[in-house]
C-alpha cells in the first residue's frame, strides 16, 4: 500500500465539487423569478447561445473554484473519501477477476452499446442534441438541461483527463498490478484513473434523471448510464476504484452545477404553486373549514 498515496490527487479533486453538492439552496422571491422569466422571454437565438455559453463558463468555473471555499466539514469529508479509497483498493484485484469472468457471457451487442455511450464523440453528440432540441423549441428547461448535461460532461473531462496523465495508473490489462504507476505518462496502458467512460456516460445519465420525478423513469436512465462504467470492467480496462469513483465524481459534478444554476437563476420554469386560503365558516347549525384555491 505504499504506493496508495499517488490516488490523493484525483480524490482531491474529486472534492472540488463537495461543496456545491453539499450546499443547503434557497430560492429569491417570486417576483425575481418572474423577472428572469421574462428577461429570457425576448431573446433571439444568438442571444440564447451567448446567455448558455456563459452559463456554462460559470458554471465549469465555479465548480473548480470551490476548494477555496472549503470549511472544516469539506475537508472532514475529504479525509472520509481518503478512508474509503484506501478500503477499495483492497478490493480492486478480486473484483477484477469476477468481472472478466462475467464478462465472458455477456452478450457482443450490450458490450458495444455500453463502450460506445461512453464514447466522447456518442456523449457528446447526445448532449448537443439536448441543447439543440431546448434552443430550437426555446423551452427553457430543455435548455437548462443541455447546459447542465455540457457544462459537467465538461468539468469532468477535463479533469479526467489531466488526472490520467499525471497519476499514470497502469490498467488491469498490463498484469502489473493496481499498484502500479508511471507518473505523466502519455502511454494509454497507463490512464487507467479514473474511468473517463464512466464519468461521461453516468453524467449524461444522471443529469438526464434528474429531471424526472417517476422513480422507474430515473432507475432505467441511471441502469443504462452504468452499463458502460461496468463494462469497462467486464473488459479489464479499469480498476473497480477508477470505475467508483468516477461515477461518484459525476454525481457531485452534477449536483454542484445543478445547484449552482439554481442558486444564480440562470433558469426559472418552475410554475407558481396555487395557495389555497382556510376559512372559518360559523352559520346557524354549522361549522366547518372552507378551503378557497
Amino acid at each position: 500500500m505504499k504506493y496508495s498515496h499517488t490516488l490523493l490527487f484525483p480524490v482531491f479533486a474529486f472534492l472540488i465539487f463537495h461543496s456545491s453538492y453539499s450546499q443547503n439552496l434557497t430560492k429569491k422571491a417570486t417576483s425575481d423569478s418572474i423577472s428572469a422569466q421574462e428577461t429570457q422571454k425576448g431573446m433571439t437565438t444568438w442571444q440564447m447561445i451567448k446567455y448558455d455559453g456563459a452559463s456554462v463558463y460559470g458554471s465549469v468555473k465555479n465548480a473548480y473554484t470551490q476548494p477555496f471555499r472549503w470549511k472544516e466539514k469539506d475537508w472532514a469529508t475529504f479525509g472520509g473519501i481518503m478512508g474509503g479509497t484506501l478500503t477499495l483498493l483492497a478490493l480492486d484485484e478480486p473484483a477484477n477477476d469476477y468481472f472478466l469472468d462475467q464478462g465472458e457471457d455477456i452478450p457482443s451487442g450490450v458490450r458495444e452499446v455500453a463502450f460506445r455511450f461512453g464514447k466522447p464523440l456518442v456523449n457528446y453528440g447526445l448532449t448537443t442534441s439536448v441543447y439543440a432540441l431546448g434552443l430550437i423549441t426555446k423551452n427553457q428547461k430543455i435548455r437548462k438541461t443541455g447546459v447542465l448535461l455540457i457544462a459537467s460532461a465538461t468539468a469532468g473531462g477535463l479533469l479526467q483527463t489531466f488526472s490520467k496523465t499525471l497519476v499514470g495508473r497502469a490498467r488491469p490489462l498490463t498484469d502489473e498490478g493496481n499498484l502500479s504507476f508511471r507518473f505523466w505518462s502519455s502511454e494509454a496502458g497507463y490512464h487507467s484513473f479514473p474511468s473517463g467512460h464512466a464519468i461521461l456516460s453516468f453524467t449524461t445519465a444522471y443529469a438526464i434523471g434528474k429531471q424526472f420525478k417517476n422513480l422507474w423513469i430515473k432507475g432505467g436512465i441511471y441502469t443504462l448510464g452504468m452499463l458502460s462504467p461496468v463494462s469497462r470492467l467486464w473488459s479489464g480496462a479499469h480498476w473497480l476504484t477508477d470505475v467508483v469513483l468516477g461515477v461518484a465524481l459525476s454525481v457531485v459534478i452534477v449536483d454542484g452545477i445543478d445547484n449552482y444554476l439554481t442558486k444564480k437563476e440562470r433558469y426559472v420554469h418552475y410554475e407558481k404553486k396555487n395557495k389555497i386560503r382556510w376559512n372559518l365558516n360559523l352559520g346557524a347549525g354549522r361549522l366547518g373549514v372552507i378551503g378557497t384555491f
